[in-house]
């Protein structure tokens, strides 16, 4: 199978063939601080190929020291990037990278133990289609 995805600006365009083992939404505080939400979703795959189509150039790629924490991402718009682990064998693929449909849904939540204070009985919050009617009264 092969799945599709690029950055938000479109100038980093890649393609994964094969297929992801495992989708995880993790909670560490890593992940929290660099995607500056409640979790990172992110699939994983050992046997899956990637192909950067276009702008490989723009990819930027930081480690944080001491860990395994990896993030790659557009140098143009920051957008998150996959990246493909050599030394571990293991593809991580941001799942809001992905332009394609992703058929394997979540295995698990990590972490749960580090999970931001906010961060629970979120599905008793109200969803809504798009932004919130704001009353002017209403903003500072």
């Amino acid at each position: 199978m092969n799945h599709k995805g690029s950055c938000l600006c479109n100038e980093v365009q890649f393609t994964v063939e094969g297929a992801f083992e495992s989708f995880f939404l993790c909670h560490c505080d890593h992940c929290r601080k660099d995607t500056g939400s409640a979790h990172a979703a992110s699939l994983f795959s050992t046997s899956a190929k990637l192909h950067w189509n276009h702008g490989e150039e723009l990819i930027k790629v930081f480690k944080l020291p001491s860990t395994r924490h990896v993030k790659s991402f557009c140098g143009q718009c920051g957008s998150a990037l996959p990246f493909a682990d050599k030394e571990a064998g293991l593809l991580a693929v941001p799942a809001g990278s992905l332009n394609s449909p992703i058929t394997i849904r979540p295995n698990a939540h990590i972490f749960m133990a580090s999970k931001a204070e906010w961060d629970k009985d979120l599905g008793k919050v109200p969803e809504l289609d798009g932004f919130p009617q704001v009353d002017k009264a209403d903003t500072p």
